[in-house]
């Protein structure tokens, strides 16, 4: 069966076309997709083509090339040339003989000139009715590289755009660069395009993109690359998939030789490819220019004033000449950035080495900064020197406190390898301390990669554990990889109390995320909690009291409120206190539970605050994650979308695993976004939780896909997803429905799949919790979810009472979006009891909430069932008499789908095509009342035609 653009596997790297945009080319007009060479315009542009034509429609194509541009009416042959002689028979002799001459066919006539005059007009004239006789329905010509195409069929083009009917549309693309002013600009461009013209600047792919770019290709290293090293790839190439293609080739080739990867100190290497177009442009410019921008790519953080001090006199003359030359940017505050990431790379690897000595020297003697000055200090130190080593530590204390420990992780390396050899146990400090570092900036390769330096060569069990913490740290969601950790790091921490208080915090995680067990977890948070008060650990005690309180949380148990009182009692702990799993985190949880969103809301807000002060990248991703939960329960969708994609990028970019933000992402999509993007973003939560083995995560991502099915009206294959959640929570002993609220969405989806029994049971399980508990908004919930259930057994009215009672508790716990939810489900009911007043008043007002919020998925549905329910009479329970109110072709079709056929299937067997067996299902839904396939089925089994 074909699959709509939305459904399509995208481009790698490229997220699939959307729908608006494919609607957009079949009403005619135009799109001018713009961007640098390599940014994938061809490939977006092909993927739209081929929706379009799935859809069956015509497709015309040409892609010309730089040398097309002399080659009169190129373009215009290759447009044509899957249109026969049969599609010619509709013009007369001598505009035949005029288009067919041009699309070299046939010998022009005598003394014609196509390009000029009357005959162009006529050449004109004759395309146009070319493309009219082609098909009857929309025609898209794709023009691939706008900028190459040759004067005459552009002339044509234009023409054609200036009297397109509503059946014409043009797709085309333009390069864009700023080293490279050949061609039509994008002005000259769109009047290719008949109006309206939409330009489409396609941005750079995100970390993700490129690693799915360079996975399809063959060219992710498998796991011998690190995450982060194609986050680098990713910041080098600009987003930009063809040099990181390029980039990541060379990479390939020189590990294919027995080549180390460059690790995070070296710079990657620049193939000719890419680094012969920046060395023509920095051999373009002045003597004094190129040694400038040798002495800012060698800086950390360059700015003009830096430089001037640094021997470049005329610092801010040549800055200016590097910008119109479009090598860096203008300055921002003095502060210099490069406009092309891979400009000192290139420098930095093909600069003579004295000269690259000559910079760092003259920095480090003009830098006022401790991490600037020992940063170059490393640099020309030739092996051990313990002055140096001294400065690199202090210069990471410096960096650590201004919140940049990827600098201070770095610098902490440098520190212990200019170290003496005397200096063992000092040498193994700092690459532990810089193996935090690097956790704290997410760059878990680099943590990891120390930490075994240090396992290694380390004797002290203390270091050894230190050490085996940090591989466990860097493993992520992904705990499941280093099971075989423990007991070695158990044996090396023997029985003192303050090494094994970490590990039975470490194992509690694990006994929850891979074991699956919550009790297990417990017991472990709290046997770390007592051995770490033991040792005088007040950080461990800190986290593995917060740990233990969220255990007892989950698992219902009194005590949770005390256990987490007595991590939040003094001594605080300013790391623990500021970390996504320290008790200040875990306190906004406590205040949801009972339906405290503003106080939750506070919370996070000064958590996240600080973190972006000072914190690490997994602290902060994680807490926007809550943040973005707490919004959308709060109905604030826009800001919810905001901060799940927030989140995103942070992992991304720090290489942490993705589990948890695409899960963010799903549900903030399924609030404020589109339905479609909500559940790609849940099947990749969904991936990457299986991918980790992360039974934490999991149900959440299962709990998101199966609630974007309900809301589609995918009861059956909801309702398998969600008792998949409910299956893992249960093993994990969960004892509080307020922790992980999936209960009313399995209730609902098991009985809108006729499961009604075992939606009932869900309910009364989840119910008996919440009463022991006192949990008033999941009882709220579950009230709505037994509306549903009466509803389904066809107790309406009953259905109706329960449903505004839900309404009024939501609305009055503050739960937005979960009252206008509720109020859909009473206008429907309304509807069918024949109320209209009633159900027009349910939907405007679930509308208003929704729109308030910014909830995009769901205001264009509810505006539409709110709209329909004066359009036709409604449906009751005693009226048998359905197909009275469909037409003959409605009624045939309406008759298949209750037998299980798909639309293709229909169209076949009624001679019919799939887009009038779609549109004939359309009306029928409207006349019926019906909201999805299932309700056709059950209309028509309970009141067959006579």
């Amino acid at each position: 069966m074909t699959r709509s653009g939305t459904d399509r596997p995208a481009a790698p790297g490229r997220t699939a076309p959307t729908d608006a945009v494919l609607a957009r080319l079949e009403g005619g007009g135009g799109i001018l997709l713009t961007g640098p060479e390599g940014i994938g315009r061809s490939t977006v542009a092909a993927r739209l083509a081929d929706d379009f034509a799935a859809r069956g429609h015509r497709v015309l194509r040409c892609a010309p090339s730089p040398s097309d541009r002399d080659s009169p009416f190129l373009g215009l042959i290759d447009l044509l040339a899957t249109a026969g002689d049969e599609a010619l028979a509709c013009l007369g002799a001598h505009e035949r003989a005029l288009l067919e001459g041009a699309l070299l066919r046939r010998t022009p006539p005598a003394g014609a000139d196509p390009t000029t005059g009357r005959d162009a007009l006529v050449l004109r004239l004759a395309v146009r009715k070319v493309l009219a006789a082609l098909d009857p329905g929309p025609v898209l010509l794709v023009v691939d590289d706008v900028q190459w195409l040759d004067e005459p069929t552009a002339r044509v083009l234009v023409f054609l755009a200036r009297r397109a009917g509503p059946r014409h549309t043009v797709l085309a693309t333009l390069r864009t660069s700023p080293h490279d002013d050949r061609g039509p600009g994008a002005g000259a461009a769109r009047e290719l395009c008949p109006q309206p013209v939409r330009t489409l600047p396609l941005p750079p792919m995100t970390a993700r993109e490129i690693a799915d770019v360079l996975d399809a290709h063959g060219l992710h290293g498998g796991p011998s690359w690190p995450r982060q090293l194609v986050a680098r790839l990713h910041e080098a190439a600009s987003g930009n998939p063809r040099t990181a293609l390029e980039l990541a080739a060379g990479l390939h080739e020189a590990a294919a030789t027995g080549a180390p990867l460059p690790d995070s100190s070296e710079p990657l290497p620049v193939p000719e490819s890419l680094s012969r177009p920046v060395l023509d442009r920095l051999e373009a410019l002045p003597a004094r220019a190129r040694k400038l921008l040798l002495t800012a790519g060698a800086a950390v953080r360059p700015t003009v004033e830096l430089l001037r001090r640094a021997g470049c006199r005329q610092a801010a003359a040549d800055v200016d000449v590097c910008v119109r030359h479009g090598l860096l940017v203008p300055p921002d505050r003095g502060a210099l950035r490069f406009a092309d990431p891979l400009t000192p790379m290139v420098l930095e690897t093909r600069a003579p080495y004295a000269l690259r000595m000559d910079a760092h020297r003259a920095l480090a003697e003009a830098a006022d900064d401790p991490v600037e000055r020992a940063h170059h200090l490393a640099r020309l130190a030739a092996g051990p020197d313990p002055v140096v080593a001294d400065r690199l530590v202090e210069a990471a204390s410096a960096a650590r406190r201004r919140g940049a420990p990827g600098t201070a992780a770095r610098l902490g390396r440098l520190a212990a390898r200019h170290t003496p050899a005397d200096g063992a146990h000092t040498g193994t400090a700092r690459r532990l301390t810089a193996a935090e570092d690097a956790l704290d900036a997410g760059d878990l390769d680099f943590a990891r990669e120390l930490a075994y330096e240090v396992l290694g060569d380390a004797d002290r069990s203390a270091d050894r554990v230190r050490a085996w913490t940090v591989v466990v740290d860097a493993s992520g969601q992904a705990m499941s990889e280093i099971a075989d950790v423990f007991p070695r790091a158990v044996r090396d921490a023997g029985e003192d109390p303050a090494l094994l208080a970490p590990l039975h915090y470490r194992m509690s995680w694990h006994a929850w995320m891979v074991g699956g067990s919550a009790q297990r977890a417990r017991d472990h948070a709290a046997r770390a909690a007592a051995l770490a008060a033991r040792a005088g650990d007040r950080r461990t005690e800190v986290l593995a009291l917060t740990q233990q309180a969220a255990l007892e949380l989950f698992l219902g148990r009194p005590a949770a409120e005390s256990t987490l009182a007595a991590a939040l009692a003094a001594p605080h702990d300013a790391y623990a206190m500021s970390h996504h799993n320290g008790p200040i985190y875990l306190k906004h949880r406590f205040h949801l539970v009972h339906d405290q969103l503003d106080e939750a809301r506070a919370e996070l807000r000064t958590l996240v605050y600080t973190l972006r002060q000072r914190g690490s990248a997994d602290c902060l991703s994680q807490c926007l994650i809550g943040l973005a939960q707490l919004e959308i329960q709060r109905g604030r969708c826009r800001q919810a979308l905001s901060m799940a994609r927030q989140s995103l990028r942070i992992a991304e970019r720090a290489g942490l695993s993705q589990g948890p933000a695409w899960y963010a992402v799903a549900l903030a999509e399924t609030a404020g976004g589109s339905l479609s993007q909500a559940l790609a973003a849940a099947e990749a939560a969904r991936r990457h939780s299986e991918d980790d083995d992360d039974r934490l995560f999991l149900p959440r991502a299962l709990h998101a896909e199966g609630r974007i099915r309900l809301f589609g009206g995918e009861y059956a294959r909801a309702a398998g997803l969600l008792r998949r959640t409910a299956e893992l929570e249960s093993a994990q002993g969960q004892g509080d429905p307020a922790t992980r609220r999936w209960h009313a969405d399995l209730a609902e989806a098991l009985a809108r799949s006729g499961a009604v029994d075992e939606a009932e049971a869900v309910i009364e399980r989840a119910r008996a919790q919440a009463l022991r508990l006192g949990r008033a908004g999941v009882l709220a919930t579950l009230d709505r979810a037994a509306a549903t259930v009466r509803e389904e057994r066809g107790g309406l009215a009953a259905a109706a009472l329960g449903y505004e009672d839900a309404a009024a508790r939501l609305r009055a716990a503050g739960y937005a979006l979960e009252e206008a939810r509720t109020r859909v489900a009473l206008g429907r009911v309304r509807r069918r009891l024949g109320d209209e007043d009633a159900s027009h008043a349910a939907f405007a007002r679930a509308l208003r909430v929704f729109t308030a919020a910014g909830a995009r998925a769901w205001v264009a549905g509810v505006r539409a069932e709110r709209d329909r329910a004066g359009e036709a009479p409604p449906l009751r329970l005693d009226d048998g008499a359905w197909p009275e109110r469909l037409s003959s072709t409605e009624r045939s079709v309406v008759t298949r789908v209750a037998q299980g056929a798909t639309n293709r299937e229909i169209a076949a067997g009624l001679a019919l095509s799939v887009k009038t067996v779609e549109a004939a299902l359309t009306r029928a839904y409207r006349k019926l009342g019906a909201r999805s396939r299932v309700e056709i089925a059950r209309i028509v089994m309970t009141r067959p035609a006579m």
